[in-house]
């Protein structure tokens, strides 16, 4: 009796709960017993505040297990590193280890075009014969030119045509087919230049990928000196440790400033262009590949520390005889990741395993998934994607089929059929920067005969014709403040106890003490149950 109430009956119970409890309303299912319509009113009036009330209870719930974000933005202004910044030349370096091969390769691309349109290349796009590509003697390497490789012959640019809309159309293509030869497609385009362009690219990786892995291609391409013919930050000259050079399996020859983002010289304390980098550029095209690309130019690309730079995705071109300023603005993402949404940290729950040593990016997960899936698929990996362990690139003299089994996959790729996109989340922190350009005409016709003497005194710049083979570039801060774009849970655990509080004080006028009140009602009639039994099972035996 010191620890529970008793009663002699339900009813007594439920009267004493309803006269003394704080639940409002209550107390109007007792105090009018004699009117019993009133009674039955209260009655239906309070079971309908607590629908409302547990309803309500299950929108918010329904809403707080879906894990709602919203986004708040903030602004911050201190001194911070300046951004990576990667160049390429926009058309790929002729490596001179596979010279000969590419030589018969334009002596196909030249046939190929003849028969497509009847017109003769040679002089005017290749601008090159044998006697003018450069071999040098790597016998330590093996004579890669002269190696046991074959251009294939069986995958030969046609013109095909079909019915469409009641009308034909025209289109560029080469065939594909499997290992037996029983499942072939064209791999065509309306455009006969894009045709080219891919069924060029196709034969490059095959010839590529003679290479051996271990060879460092860096060291068999120009140098810094080649294409950088000036470069400042902040006033004062790069230096040799501000920069490293590294070969994009698309563009070649490339090389990124400030790459790790730790030396206190990349940092950026005011903005502005004099406080910028500035780049003059070379654009030269001489003993280069025009069929791997059609535009004449620098690719530049401004990213995170230690990232991969995707140039073949990202970043935008310089045009030569150009001055270019580009401004930044930078921003800041953070994602909760966790129930709120899929998001990595530094990429180590990822279930792939990234090819690239530089920190995870989407764009890295993506392409090393798809290179885990050709090399199980297909038996060997894309050129232009780094290798698994124990791995090989794709060589149609040794893997007939590859590319048939390439870009078949490659548009499940494309359609989100692999399940690479389910696999790569975003990283939960990310810096994006924004860009705005202006442009001028550089060097003016007045001042680009002295410009080009002082190139030619200082750095060994040997252009003698009239055409523009070099472009200036400037890379700045507009501003040190950014942009902070943070998520939070729309609906935390706080706000969610906040609102159903609200919600019951709302239909019973009430506080957490009522419903302490509510679950004492309810303990009290469970003891009173077993008290009743008990009772019965004793007065039977006492019969009995």
């Amino acid at each position: 009796e010191g620890l529970i109430e008793f009663y002699d009956s339900f009813k007594d119970m439920f009267e004493f709960f309803c006269k003394n409890t704080t639940i409002h309303g209550t107390i109007r299912l007792v105090c009018s017993g004699s009117n019993r319509m009133k009674t039955a009113f209260w009655t239906l009036l309070l079971l309908a505040s607590f629908g409302m009330l547990y309803w309500q209870f299950a929108l918010m719930f329904s809403q707080y297990w879906a894990y709602p974000v919203v986004l708040t933005m903030s602004m911050h202004s201190e001194p911070k590193m300046f951004p990576a910044i990667t160049i390429c030349n926009l058309d790929p370096y002729r490596f001179e280890l596979v010279s000969e091969h590419l030589v018969q390769l334009d002596r196909m691309a030249e046939e190929s075009i003849t028969f497509l349109y009847g017109i003769n290349t040679s002089a005017r796009l290749f601008h090159m014969n044998d006697g003018n590509i450069r071999v040098k003697d790597l016998s330590s390497m093996g004579n890669l030119s002269r190696s046991s490789f074959k251009l294939s012959q069986n995958f030969s640019l046609l013109r095909t045509t079909d019915l469409r809309s009641g009308k034909k159309h025209s289109s560029v293509g080469f065939r594909l087919c499997n290992a037996t030869g029983g499942n072939c497609f064209y791999k065509t385009y309306s455009s006969g230049m894009d045709a080219i362009l891919e069924w060029y690219r196709f034969h490059y990786m095959n010839i590529m990928s003679q290479l051996p892995v271990i060879i460092n291609i860096s060291d068999h391409e120009e140098q810094i000196e080649d294409m950088v013919y000036s470069c400042q930050y902040d006033g004062e000259p790069c230096r040799p440790s501000d920069y490293v050079h590294f070969h994009h399996p698309v563009f070649g020859s490339c090389y990124t400033f400030n790459s790790k983002g730790t030396d206190p010289f990349w940092t950026a304390t005011k903005p502005g262009i004099p406080y910028g980098l500035s780049l003059i550029l070379r654009a030269e095209q001489k003993d280069h590949i025009p069929l791997l690309s059609t535009v004449a130019g620098v690719k530049v690309m401004i990213h995170n520390h230690n990232q991969t730079p995707f140039l073949e995705h990202e970043g935008f071109d310089i045009r030569p005889g150009i001055a270019t300023t580009i401004g930044i603005q930078q921003d800041e993402v953070n994602r909760l990741g966790g129930n709120y949404g899929k998001c990595t940290t530094n990429g180590d729950d990822v279930d792939v395993k990234l090819l690239y040593n530089n920190s995870y990016t989407l764009q890295a997960c993506l392409h090393s998934c798809f290179q885990h899936i050709m090399v199980q698929k297909c038996g060997c990996g894309y050129y232009y994607y780094p290798l698994p362990p124990g791995a090989e690139y794709c060589d149609y003299n040794k893997q007939p089929a590859w590319g048939h089994c390439f870009y078949r996959l490659y548009n499940r790729l494309r359609n989100h059929h692999l399940n690479c996109f389910d696999q790569c989340p975003k990283p939960c922190r990310e810096n994006l920067y924004k860009v705005s350009a202006g442009t001028a005409k550089w060097p003016s016709a007045k001042s680009q005969d002295w410009v080009r003497q002082a190139l030619r005194h200082q750095n060994g710049y040997n252009s003698t014709s009239n055409r523009l083979d070099i472009a200036k570039v400037t890379i700045f801060y507009q501003q040190l403040n950014y942009q902070s774009v943070n998520e939070s849970p729309l609906l935390s655990e706080n706000l969610l106890l906040s609102s159903m509080g609200s919600q019951w004080s709302l239909w019973f006028g009430s506080s957490v003490l009522s419903v302490v009140e509510m679950f004492e009602l309810l303990i009290d009639t469970l003891v009173l149950s077993l008290l009743f039994c008990y009772q019965r099972l004793r007065s039977k035996k006492t019969l009995r």
